[in-house]
């Protein structure tokens, strides 16, 4: 599997039963010709929307996992409007070595998210590049200055900013209807750190699990950081507050037109399963302060959500209402009793897609979002502007999550200055704002890139 790329499969691959897709003008969008870096879940749910809304044709897929890329490579042959079969790697250096793509869709675990970006901006492609930005802060420092050193598109796939009815409570919002807003509760009650304990054993011969530890701390294999459970240990990522705090701080932000807090404080840690290999807390509460406004994140992964409707959301807190938004709904509450309460649910576009009915693994609430999101990231790959979830804008959301760990880590509050990209005051903090790299990869920096 270390081979430079993979044979095309036979012609029984392109054979496979063909989809009815909605019609779109041939003129919307100039025909791009596409790669993706990591074909697991999320990389083909990210792919296939972008197909459904544009005339791309797909080239390059790459994934570490051969079986998990050759099934990958048959439903894109599938899908996309040509029936062929892109090309196949194993390494995504090979890939970008052809240097022959216009779009790069970089869908690893966030360990991995920085050098392909860095490497995409650098062969030219525009990116759209999963949340968080970096794994550490530095990394997504050095990814925002290789956008803007080489003038490249990127979009960072926080889509709740393409969401359809989160755009209508952004304008709630934005109308004055909650006035003024000085506290927003953001949270996570899902049970979604794994409790299980298996054994280490060797990696299965498909995976190479080398490629895929990459910079990252060299673990003994485990079946659960493969697929999808990665997201359970701290040398992948930055636990929950790195996977869904960063979705819903990005969404307050966007809502109340913020940046960066000026100060960061965070506590928890695994107070309740303690037997679990997963490293990542299952509790913890973070404060992202800008002065007149606190964001405050709670996630548990135990017990019951403190609103059952809302398990995963932001709260609005203004003194004339309140707004509560989630990727399934939201609700308006006015405290003037002679006001209408405004009730949206998430809009389905399944008779649109009908595709999507039977997906697997496909968020079909999401679809719309990220086809949204898409969208959006043509539309400025064609006028060379700035997208909805520009790099920048996912730098800080996802800069301040990471924070927030190397708070609870300290123990105390850190001070942003964000012109400088440095914590005011303390050394010690600074020095955790990159992650050691494991031999030969190199970290890279705003300087070296």
């Amino acid at each position: 599997m270390n081979r430079r790329h993979f044979l095309k499969s036979s012609a029984a691959g392109l054979a496979l039963a063909s989809i009815q897709y909605p019609s779109f003008a041939q003129s919307d969008y100039p025909k791009k010709r596409v790669g993706l870096i990591g074909a697991g879940w999320y990389g083909k749910c990210d792919l296939l929307r972008l197909i459904q809304v544009a005339p791309v044709e797909v080239v390059s897929l790459c994934d570490v996992d051969s079986q998990m890329l050759s099934a990958a490579g048959d439903i894109v042959a599938k899908r996309q409007l040509s029936k062929k079969r892109p090309r196949l790697y194993s390494d995504y250096r090979e890939m970008l070595a052809e240097k022959d793509l216009d779009i790069v869709l970089v869908d690893t675990p966030d360990h991995w998210h920085a050098l392909p970006t860095i490497e995409a901006i650098q062969a030219g492609a525009d990116v759209y590049v999963q949340k968080p930005t970096g794994v550490d802060v530095v990394e997504s420092q050095a990814m925002l200055a290789a956008a803007r050193k080489y003038g490249r598109v990127v979009q960072v796939g926080t889509q709740r900013r393409s969401t359809p009815h989160l755009m209508e409570a952004r304008d709630i919002i934005q109308e004055g209807k909650l006035g003024k807003i000085s506290h927003v509760e953001l949270c996570c009650y899902y049970h979604m750190r794994t409790r299980e304990n298996p054994p280490d054993t060797q990696p299965p011969a498909h995976f190479d699990y080398d490629m895929w530890t990459g910079p990252a701390p060299m673990r003994p294999y485990n079946k659960l950081v493969h697929p999808r459970k990665w997201r359970g240990f701290m040398e992948y990522g930055n636990g929950i507050v790195g996977d869904m705090c960063v979705h819903m701080l990005d969404m307050a932000r966007w809502m109340l037109d913020r940046g960066w807090p000026s100060s960061i404080s965070s506590q928890g840690g695994i107070l309740v399963d303690k037997q679990s290999k997963a490293n990542i807390t299952d509790t913890q509460t973070a404060t992202f302060d800008y002065g007149d406004l606190q964001m405050v994140w709670q996630h548990r992964t135990w017990g019951h959500p403190a609103d059952t409707e809302y398990p995963w959301a932001a709260i609005f807190y203004g003194e004339k209402g309140t707004l509560k938004a989630s990727v399934r709904k939201f609700d308006f509450i006015p405290r003037n009793k002679n006001a209408k309460p405004i009730h949206r649910d998430v809009a389905f576009e399944l008779e649109k897609y009908p595709e999507d009915k039977t997906e697997e693994g496909l968020e079909k609430h999401v679809a719309p979002a990220i086809r949204g999101h898409m969208k959006d990231f043509l539309d400025n790959i064609e006028s060379r502007g700035r997208p909805i979830a520009d790099i920048e804008e996912g730098h800080i959301s996802s800069a301040s999550c990471i924070l927030a760990n190397v708070a609870m880590e300290l123990g105390r509050t850190l001070h942003w200055d964000s012109a400088k990209g440095i914590v005011t005051g303390d050394d010690e903090a600074n020095s955790l704002l990159a992650r050691e790299y494991r031999k030969p990869w190199i970290h890279p920096t705003p300087q070296n890139v």
